[in-house]
C-alpha cells in the first residue's frame, strides 16, 4: 500500500478543491491510499484566527495595503526568499505542534502541499532529519509567489511554462520543475458538448449564453453589470450564479428578463462545469481554481474585481495569453461582453488560447509523476502506475 498525505490550509476554497482533485487522481491507482488534512485543523486557534482575520480584512477592506504587502514580500533572489520562508516557519512552528505530530504519525510515502503554510513546516522537519518521505509542492496560483519556495522540496508542480520560466530565473533547479497545470476536478477531463449542456439545462441553442459567477463579488457591482446586460438589444441568456451569497440573491430579486436578454438566477449549484461548457463567455473573479477550470474547458473569460495580489497576477496571465480580458470598472463589462459576442473571430482565438493555460489532466499528471518517482526510489518495487 502506498500512502499519500495531502496538506492544505483553508484560506479560500481553491486549495481544498485542488486537494480533492489530487485525491481522486491518486485513488484511481490501485494500492494507493490518500489522506487529506487542513493544516488549520491541526493548528492553535490563535494562529488560525490571526492568519484568517488578517487575510480577510486586508484583502476585502484595505486591498491596496494587501497588494503592497503581497507584492513587496515577493523576493526574486532565491536564497533571500528561502531565508524569509525559513524565518516564517520558525515563527509558526510552535503553533503547529499538532500538525507536526500528524505528519510524523502518518507514515506516508509522500507528502504534497497545495498551500504554503504546511510546506514551510515540512522544511524544518527536513532540515532536522525528521522527514523521511519526499515533500512536493503543487502551486495553485497561476503565478508563483516566492512564499511557495522552500528548502527540501522534491518537486514543484506548476500551472504553465511562464511560471516555470520565472522560477528558473530565480534559481530553482529545473530538474525539480514539472509543468502540469493546476489540478482541477476530474469531471473536466470528460468530453462535453455545448449543445448537450444547453439541452440538459434548458438553455437556447441559437442564442448566446453568458454566465456570471457572482458569489465572491460586491453585490452593488454585480447588480450594475446585470442591469446593463439586460438592456442588450440582442437576444441571449444571462445566467447569474450567486452561490452561498444570500445578499446577492436579495440584491437581484427584483430584476427580471430584459426585452431581448433573458435572466436566470441561481444559488448553490452542483453543475458549474456544465454551465462553463454551455457558455460563450464567463464573467468571474480570478481565483486560481475557477480560472483553471474555465480555461481547461476553453471558455473565454471576462475577469472583474480581482483581489489584489495573486488574483491580479492570475488575471494578468490570462490576459497576456489572450484567453480573456481583465476589467476593473463594472460599468465596462456589459459593453465588453456585447462587443465580444459580436466578434466571433476574437472569441474563437480566445477559445484557442485558453487550453494552453488550463490543463484538465493536471491532477492525473501529478499523480503519475509522483508515483513513478516513488517506485524508482524504492528500487523498482511495484507501485501500480497508469499512464494518462
Amino acid at each position: 500500500m502506498t500512502r499519500i498525505l495531502i496538506l492544505y490550509a483553508s484560506l479560500g476554497s481553491g486549495h481544498i478543491s485542488a486537494a480533492k482533485a489530487l485525491r481522486e487522481a491518486f485513488t484511481r491507482h490501485p494500492g494507493v491510499e490518500v489522506q487529506i488534512e487542513d493544516a488549520f485543523d491541526h493548528a492553535s486557534p490563535l494562529l488560525r484566527e490571526t492568519i484568517t482575520t488578517i487575510y480577510e480584512r486586508l484583502s476585502e477592506r484595505v486591498p491596496h495595503l494587501y497588494r503592497f504587502i503581497y507584492e513587496g514580500s515577493d523576493v526574486e533572489d532565491l536564497e533571500e526568499s528561502m531565508s524569509d520562508n525559513l524565518l516564517f516557519a520558525k515563527i509558526e512552528r510552535p503553533f503547529l505542534k499538532d500538525l507536526e505530530r500528524l505528519v510524523k504519525d502518518s507514515h506516508s510515502d509522500a507528502i504534497i502541499c497545495v498551500q504554503q503554510i504546511p510546506s514551510r513546516l515540512l522544511q524544518l522537519l527536513d532540515r532536522a532529519g525528521e522527514l523521511p518521505q519526499p515533500h512536493y509542492v503543487v502551486v495553485t496560483d497561476v503565478m508563483a509567489h516566492s512564499t511557495w519556495l522552500n528548502a527540501g522540496v522534491k518537486g514543484y508542480f506548476l500551472p504553465s511554462d511562464l511560471t516555470a520560466e520565472v522560477l528558473i530565473q530565480r534559481g530553482v533547479d529545473p530538474s525539480l520543475i514539472h509543468v502540469t497545470g493546476i489540478p482541477v476536478k476530474l469531471e473536466i477531463t470528460q468530453p462535453k458538448s455545448q449543445e448537450d449542456m444547453r439541452r440538459r439545462h434548458n438553455l437556447p441553442l441559437d442564442a448566446p449564453v453568458v454566465t456570471l459567477f457572482g458569489g465572491g463579488l460586491q453585490t452593488k457591482r454585480v447588480r450594475l453589470m446585470v442591469s446593463k446586460l439586460l438592456e442588450s438589444p440582442s437576444p441571449g441568456v444571462l445566467v447569474v450564479v450567486a452561490g452561498r451569497n444570500e445578499a446577492l440573491q436579495e440584491k437581484l430579486e427584483d430584476l427580471t428578463d430584459g426585452s431581448q436578454m433573458k435572466l436566470r438566477k441561481l444559488g448553490m449549484i452542483d453543475y458549474v462545469d456544465d454551465l462553463v461548457v454551455a457558455s460563450d463567455l464567463v464573467i468571474t473573479k480570478a481565483g486560481g481554481l475557477i480560472t483553471s477550470e474555465v480555461l481547461a474547458r476553453g471558455t473565454p473569460m471576462v475577469i472583474i474585481d480581482s483581489f489584489p495580489g495573486q488574483e491580479e497576477w492570475n488575471a494578468d496571465v490570462v490576459s497576456a495569453m489572450g484567453a480573456g480580458i481583465q476589467l476593473r470598472l463594472p460599468s465596462m463589462v456589459p459593453s465588453a461582453v456585447l462587443h465580444l459576442l459580436n466578434q466571433p473571430d476574437q472569441l474563437a482565438f480566445m477559445r484557442q488560447q485558453a487550453p494552453k493555460i488550463g490543463q484538465p489532466h493536471a491532477a492525473l499528471k501529478i499523480a503519475d509523476i509522483i508515483l513513478k518517482q516513488l517506485r524508482a526510489s524504492k528500487g523498482g518495487d511495484r507501485i501500480s502506475v497508469e499512464t494518462t
